[in-house]
């Protein structure tokens, strides 16, 4: 071990652990350029690390059509995991979720019937897999007591989820003034559904949904294909053209794909698979560490033990080019001196992991325990051992 201000130890990756999501960039000069994509703005988004594989105008401010039905989608399913209403909840429906409200004239149904009482878990497949607006506008009446404060709604959870180019004016996503989103938004949109509530990501992936004796199609038609996807959500309006937020996984990889202003529903399906095969064929993303996972030992003084287990607080992935894990390398630099007791999660140095000299992800080396300072005369006696080795270039 090389010691300077701190200590410092460099070794293969695959020496030091194995294991899960911290934010990295594949070295572009080993792979081919993205595919060219017909679409206003698209975006490929490796969900595990964080990565961006491929992206243009994925910033840019458009209008997104049904897609914003995955943020009220979104608001259900949290206010459904904090307890503040179940699935089995009736839902009186009103004159504006009406399926005969002319707003919806020609837009995607549920087809539910005013004065009737529907099921929150009903109202939720109703937005899910039928695209419906009515149940959009259910679901926003009952949960903030009209759809312009569920808008408000919206964009205070957007603003949590750091989606820093939305604004929502409605819960469906029919045309309205001052209504936008990005790609980029909505691959964090996607990204936070899959994590946060996976069992009711589930529901992306299911095929049709009857209610009221009417089935409607699940109008996502890569499910269930090759590719693996299984999930997320279409969208069309003239304005926004042909939209399609997909997420597949394969072999522990899990990409989100986002295509907005494609020119028609083969369009929307065509571009998506471009980016999940580029993805999928020159990407992969190795898990490097476990949350907790101990990497190595520190050294204290003044404290109760004379050590500290070391490691990473969070999960770690990194998404680089196939074939590359083997030139994964990984950098410790750890405090010299660590005087006193220390706190679980007390960041004590740095790991540094990089590829081909090039870093990649860089992250804080935590105390995975809590130790307690020592006593008085403890902290004396290591206080006079500490000086003498100092004083002759021990440490």
């Amino acid at each position: 071990m090389l010691i300077r201000l701190r200590n410092i130890l460099t070794c293969s990756i695959l020496a030091l652990a194995a294991a899960s999501s911290a934010t990295a960039q594949a070295a572009p000069s080993l792979i081919p350029s993205p595919p060219d994509i017909a679409a206003t703005a698209h975006l490929l988004l490796d969900a595990k690390s964080g990565a961006v594989l491929a992206e243009y105008n994925a910033d840019e401010r458009l209008p997104p059509a049904s897609l914003t039905k995955m943020m009220t989608s979104y608001i259900l399913s949290y206010e459904m995991g904090r307890g503040n209403v179940k699935p089995s909840d009736k839902v009186k429906i009103s004159k504006n979720a009406w399926a005969q409200n002319p707003v919806f004239e020609g837009s995607s149904l549920m087809w539910i019937e005013v004065g009737t009482e529907v099921s929150l878990e009903d109202l939720h497949r109703g937005i899910i897999i039928s695209s419906g607006n009515d149940a959009s506008v259910a679901v926003a009446e009952h949960l903030a007591g009209s759809e312009g404060a569920f808008a408000d709604v919206m964009n205070q959870h957007a603003a949590v989820l750091g989606m820093n180019n939305t604004q929502y004016m409605n819960s469906h996503g029919l045309p309205a003034e001052g209504h936008f989103t990005s790609a980029h938004d909505l691959a964090i949109l996607a990204k936070a559904i899959i994590n946060d509530f996976p069992e009711d990501y589930k529901i992306y992936s299911e095929r049709s949904f009857t209610f009221n004796g009417i089935r409607t199609p699940n109008r996502n038609s890569l499910l269930g294909g090759q590719l693996g996807v299984d999930g997320l959500k279409t969208g069309h309006t003239d304005a926004a053209g042909y939209c399609l937020v997909t997420s597949a996984e394969k072999n522990g990889m899990r990409l989100i794909s986002v295509v907005m202003g494609t020119s028609s529903k083969n369009a929307r399906q065509v571009e998506s698979s471009k980016l999940l095969n580029y993805g999928f064929r020159f990407f992969e993303t190795p898990q490097l560490y476990k949350a907790g996972e101990q990497l190595t030992e520190a050294r204290l003084w003044g404290a109760e033990r004379s050590s500290v287990r070391l490691g990473i607080a969070k999960d770690v992935s990194v998404t680089i080019p196939r074939g590359a894990r083997d030139d994964l390398k990984a950098t410790m630099t750890i405090d010299k001196i660590i005087k006193g007791g220390v706190s679980e999660g007390q960041s004590l140095g740095e790991l540094i992991v990089t590829l081909n000299d090039e870093s990649i992800v860089t992250l804080p080396i935590v105390a995975l325990e809590n130790v307690a300072e020592a006593g008085f005369f403890g902290r004396m006696i290591d206080a006079i051992k500490l000086f003498f080795m100092q004083l002759f270039g021990a440490i």
